[in-house]
């Protein structure tokens, strides 16, 4: 086939500065395909990488009580599994023996003693139990020191047993060595928990609650998946690795789970703000505070550390389900990235495609986050985009490689309003007049040369701080009416320039506002006026008057700019202007053109 110029393929010619236009034909051949932007509940899924570790809180050293020589060690290496009050270790102590034979000493003294002296028997008494008190100091066990009695016979060796039951993970002494009271003999450990340690990201890390569920997978173990839940988030940053350390504990009552082991665990978590979260195996159930594995019914002890157990709700789990935070996002494929700079290609007619910059999220696996940027519904191009972008190139227009035409023209222009009115009555109409008045008294101050008065920024400061807290408008409008109220509080104290800047942002939500709660009360309709000549963007302003005196350059050029639309009285719809912004622009926007 014969090849065409570029600008005869599409009619760019005719379009604006943002889009270009792609023919039936070039859009097969490049296989464009686009789908709609959607709005919902999105879960990620965190893969990490942790070894798993000893429960710290279910281990045990097993420690020399006296002095002595170790005769016999039955644990005799390292990994032995034991129960609770298996013999350990034999000890040969001589201070022992003569512990033991001062008590059968004090023991006969109190049995024979005929005395009827009330002192002499009670302080026989007192000895009998501070030589008993001071066997069991020594490591003897209330059947030892039983069966002591019951012999008669002092022993120079003392067998000691495990307190609990657990694997010996340490051996720290040899047979014939002689010890200290104090000097550690084996350490022994209770697998029937264990610790996975896991490394996050502090914006991860911090979507992370106590008790969250948790699967793991071993890669010694294909196939087989463990289910463990939060037991404790690190409150520090690691300074080195700028890592959050998070304690996942699993049950590993079979024993398969070996401490050093690697594992790599999956937690899914929901993108947006984190609110009650619903898991129907927490709901409304009580849980051990040091080890989540411990849920009851019914407030109690936990049987391990005996801590009361505390509520689910305590760490943000609802009793019902709850719904989940939504979120724009595209397929991954729609967002073509380079550097800094994100964008996406929407398809506003058939074959007309729209650069559009946007502000990324989380970048899931198929979806990417869309914080600014998209609406719901709209097209966008997810094959054929680099096409797409290469004819922006070839027409000069904003392109991947060159956005900040496209940043440029996006925020140039006036703001276009969509109009949902909701009418109000009552004290928030008052109010809301209220403020429309104080609006306007900044507005002609600005246009006069002069700093808005304190009563004009007072009344309009007391009249959204009030509608920001009013029943009877949208959660949304309330808080576009917090946001106005907090930045118009010291209008009155700043510079002219400073002022009519402050003025901008104003105004941009006075409009919007104004568009969706312009209903009862009101008198006349509101103009909307703009002036391109405003530094970054142009500005944007309202007026009752028909007569254009511009808040942004004052005297200097007073009547610089151009009636955009009619806000309408009782919610009819906004009428748009004969007059489009070129033609304002031919007529001039110079000094003193007043």
């Amino acid at each position: 086939m014969a090849l065409v110029p570029a600008a005869l393929a599409n009619s760019t010619a005719k379009l604006d500065t943002l889009a270009v236009q792609i023919d039936p034909a070039q859009r097969r051949l490049a296989q464009i395909q686009t789908a709609p932007v959607e709005r919902g509940a999105i879960e990620i899924t965190l893969h990490s990488v942790g070894a798993i570790a000893i429960d710290e809180s279910r281990q045990a050293t097993i420690a020399a009580y006296i002095d002595g020589r170790l005769e016999r060690l039955f644990a005799d290496y390292t990994g032995v599994d034991i129960k609770e009050g298996d013999h350990l270790a034999v000890i040969y102590s001589p201070p022992l023996f003569a512990a033991q034979v001062e008590y059968l000493e004090a023991r006969r003294s109190l049995t024979e003693n005929n005395s009827g002296l009330a002192a002499v028997r009670q302080a026989q008494q007192a000895l009998v139990a501070n030589t008993k008190q001071r066997l069991s100091e020594l490591g003897m066990l209330d059947a030892q020191i039983a069966e002591l009695e019951k012999s008669g016979q002092a022993q120079s060796r003392l067998t000691i047993y495990s307190p609990q039951a657990g694997t010996v993970v340490e051996k720290l002494a040899i047979e014939g060595k002689y010890v200290k009271a104090g000097d550690p003999i084996y350490r022994i450990a209770e697998l029937s928990t264990v610790w996975l340690m896991l490394k996050l990201f502090p914006e991860d890390a911090a979507k992370v609650r106590f008790g969250q569920r948790v699967d793991a997978s071993v890669q010694s173990l294909p196939g087989e998946r463990w289910i463990g839940r939060v037991a404790f988030i690190d409150p520090v940053v690691d300074p080195k690795t700028r890592t959050v350390g998070v304690r996942v504990e699993l049950l590993n009552e079979a024993g398969r789970l070996r401490p050093g082991d690697y594992a790599e665990a999956y937690i899914r978590l929901p993108v947006g703000p984190q609110g009650q979260a619903y898991d129907a195996h927490l709901a409304g159930k009580w849980i051990s505070p040091m080890h989540p594995q411990i849920i009851r019914d019914e407030p109690g002890a936990c049987p391990i550390c005996g801590m009361d157990l505390v509520s689910t709700a305590r760490f943000g789990y609802a009793d019902q389900p709850v719904p989940q935070p939504e979120s724009l996002s595209v397929p991954r494929s729609a967002v073509l990235l380079a550097g800094g700079q994100s964008v996406v290609y929407v398809e506003t007619k058939p074959g007309r495609f729209e650069i559009r910059l946007v502000t990324l999220g989380p970048i899931l696996h198929d979806k990417i986050v869309i914080l600014s940027g998209l609406q719901v519904g709209e097209q966008v191009a997810t094959a054929g985009n680099f096409l797409i972008d290469s004819q922006m190139q070839l027409a000069g227009k904003p392109s991947l490689i060159d956005s900040s035409k496209a940043r440029a023209a996006s925020t140039a222009g006036p703001l276009r309003l969509s109009v949902q009115v909701t009418p109000i009555a009552g004290a928030a109409g008052e109010q809301l007049e209220q403020a429309y008045r104080a609006y306007f008294q900044v507005q002609a101050a600005l246009a006069a040369d002069k700093v808005p008065s304190a009563v004009a920024v007072q009344q309009l400061l007391a009249a959204t701080q009030q509608l920001a807290q009013a029943p009877a408008i949208s959660a949304e409008s309330q808080k576009r009416f917090a946001e106005l109220a907090s930045g118009v509080e010291h209008l009155h104290h700043l510079e002219l320039p400073a002022a009519r800047q402050k003025f901008k942002l104003l105004s941009q939500q006075m409009l919007t506002l104004a568009a969706q709660l312009r209903g009862q009360g009101a008198k006349q309709p509101f103009l909307h006026f703009y002036c391109p000549m405003v530094p970054q963007g142009g500005g944007d302003w309202m007026q009752t008057e028909s007569t254009l005196v511009n808040p942004y350059f004052g005297s200097e050029m007073l009547h610089c700019g151009e009636q955009i639309e009619t806000l309408p009285v009782a919610g009819a719809a906004p009428q748009a202007q004969p007059q489009s912004q070129p033609e304002m622009k031919e007529k001039g926007h110079v000094k003193g053109d007043d």
